[in-house]
């Protein structure tokens, strides 16, 4: 176990387990936890400490994986804990406990720093008000069980404002926020952001890069942030944005390589606040990656769990993108024919929604699903 303490100042980068490195690309379960492993005692060792997981993570494996790489080997009070209560399977009041129960035991821990209901949205909020899941989240910090409590969100800011009306009990808001949706139609990252801040409740950001889509942008605006700092990645541009808003007490970013956490941890060890000129650069980058985006995908695979089908959706959503950037070149229909080699193709799909439902980009994955299969067959 490392003998280690650096809890004391909570640095505003923080690692999430959304996307941990895997052995292979195709399973999201295939952990490479040796490489984890090392991945946290870099963090850990650049001075931060908060941790972010999900009970649904990577099929149920990233609470056990985040247990052998971190809580196993460090003592307790040296890092920043973070999980959340599912909302995609509860039906019954007795499903809490069960569950909460069960994190503690895969994370082998006697409290969380930060506690969440996970994924609030139009779909899923009257279901947690059914259940008093909010309830319950308070009692656990009443027990001692729990430090500081949430909801993370994908929703529109009117449901947003009525959440934090009935529930003032909570102490935190996490919210996806990146300069590519801060206008954004669907997403309204500026509007739920102005809310919450309307409320006082300190903020969370989670997708500040979009899911790795703003490390990798179109030459013409990585070309605009390049000229004015040379040396400073797409990434930590995005993670800048996030940084510097007011009330933002951590970034969390799914790092799964060595690289990426050396990136962020000396970007934020080095952290400065966008001027005027930078600002209008993100703009600029904003109206130019929008004009080459089809279908803004950030590849969380909660479309995945929730598919009868088994259809690979988030691959399939970066291929019609690429179809719509790149035109009708042979590539596309490579990749779409080894995204489906053993799993659901477009055509397989049954139009049932759940995946629009669960969706946190609200994307029309069934009319996407329906073109692919038109083109592919």
């Amino acid at each position: 176990m490392h003998r280690i303490l650096i809890r004391g100042n909570m640095k505003k980068l923080g690692f999430g387990t959304l996307r941990l490195p895997l052995r292979n690309p195709d399973d999201n379960s295939s952990i490479d936890q040796e490489l984890l492993s090392r991945l946290v005692d870099e963090f850990m060792r650049a001075g931060y400490s908060y941790f972010e997981t999900g009970y649904a993570y990577h099929l149920m494996g990233a609470e056990d994986a985040l247990r052998i790489a971190l809580t196993e080997r460090y003592p307790r009070e040296s890092f920043i804990l973070a999980d959340k209560m599912p909302t995609y399977n509860l039906d019954t009041v007795e499903n809490l406990e069960k569950i909460f129960t069960e994190q503690v035991r895969r994370l082998q821990v006697t409290w969380f720093d930060y506690y969440l209901i996970h994924n609030l949205g139009e779909s899923r909020y009257p279901k947690a008000e059914e259940l008093g899941v909010f309830d319950f989240i308070h009692r656990k910090k009443e027990e001692g069980l729990v430090r500081k409590i949430g909801f993370s969100f994908h929703g529109t800011p009117d449901l947003l404002e009525e959440i934090l009306i009935s529930h003032p009990e909570v102490d935190v808001v996490q919210l996806q926020i990146n300069y590519l949706d801060w206008e954004h139609i669907s997403i309204q990252s500026r509007r739920c952001y102005e809310i919450a801040r309307g409320f006082g409740k300190p903020i969370i950001v989670m997708e500040p890069v979009k899911g790795g889509g703003l490390a990798a942008i179109p030459k013409e605006a990585e070309d605009l942030m390049r000229e004015l700092r040379p040396d400073d990645s797409p990434a930590s541009w995005a993670l800048r944005f996030a940084a510097g808003l007011d009330g933002v007490i951590m970034v969390l970013s799914g790092m799964n390589t060595m690289e990426q956490v050396r990136e962020n941890t000396r970007t934020f060890d080095n952290l400065t606040s966008l001027s005027g000129r930078e600002q209008a650069i993100l703009q600029e980058a904003a109206r130019i990656i929008n004009r080459s985006i089809a279908a803004p995908c950030t590849a969380c695979r909660y479309c995945i769990d929730v598919c009868p089908q088994n259809i690979p959706i988030p691959v399939l959503i970066s291929i019609f993108n690429d179809i719509k950037r790149y035109g009708d070149r042979s590539f596309p229909r490579v990749h779409y024919q080894h995204a489906v080699y053993d799993q659901g193709r477009a055509g397989d799909c049954i139009a049932c929604k759940e995946c629009e439902q669960i969706c946190p980009q609200h994307l029309p994955i069934q009319k996407i699903l329906q073109e692919l299969a038109e083109k592919f067959g």
